[in-house]
């Protein structure tokens, strides 16, 4: 009867350990997706007085598409906090992060677990420059610097215009080639 109660708690015990690998696994998957966006964020991207072009939304993106809504918030959420207090650029206002953590959940509502389609991206992408970065940004901006909602939101339009063709081009682009081979080594 010991013997098969200690086989049983061997299984449990492995299974346990499997569990734990995979908790690290995934922070340490996590942390790298940070790190990337920060320097993505940080050091390669086009900063003007209140538009910024980057390609920071990549391991964004793919944090959330494989590992589900809340990581990518976290991924997202944790990467602007950090960059705020290493690299500050202006005040810090926490609807940014906020923001931040949407965009994430976005991707990860829109991706994960579901097909990889030109049009989900297109959704994805579409839902966060109109409802994030159109209305809620804008939105941190009048309240931070009193400027018309209507003129800051303006070259915004034009920005997502043109961003969101390109920003769903790299994201089929990075799950075809980034993508697809980190969630089968998870």
């Amino acid at each position: 009867m010991s013997i098969i109660l200690n086989l049983q708690n061997n299984d449990t015990r492995d299974e346990m350990d499997i569990k734990k690998v995979s908790v690290v696994k995934k922070v340490v998957y996590m942390a790298m997706f940070i790190a990337i966006t920060d320097v993505l964020s940080r050091f390669l991207s086009i900063q003007l007085p209140f538009l910024k072009f980057t390609f920071s939304f990549i391991p964004i993106a793919l944090a959330a598409m494989i590992f589900g809504p809340v990581y990518g918030g976290l991924v997202a959420g944790i990467e602007d906090l950090i960059g705020a207090m290493l690299f500050p650029t202006a005040a810090f206002f926490p609807g940014f992060t906020l923001s931040a953590a949407l965009v994430g959940v976005i991707y990860g509502l829109v991706l994960y677990k579901k097909p990889k389609t030109t049009t989900r991206f297109i959704i994805a992408n579409t839902i966060i420059a109109v409802g994030v970065n159109i209305i809620l940004n804008t939105l941190w901006l009048v309240i931070m610097y009193n400027k018309g909602f209507i003129a800051l939101a303006s070259t915004r339009i034009i920005k997502a215009l043109i961003m969101i063709p390109v920003e769903v081009i790299m994201l089929k682009l990075s799950w075809r080639y980034i993508g697809e081979k980190l969630e089968k080594s998870i």
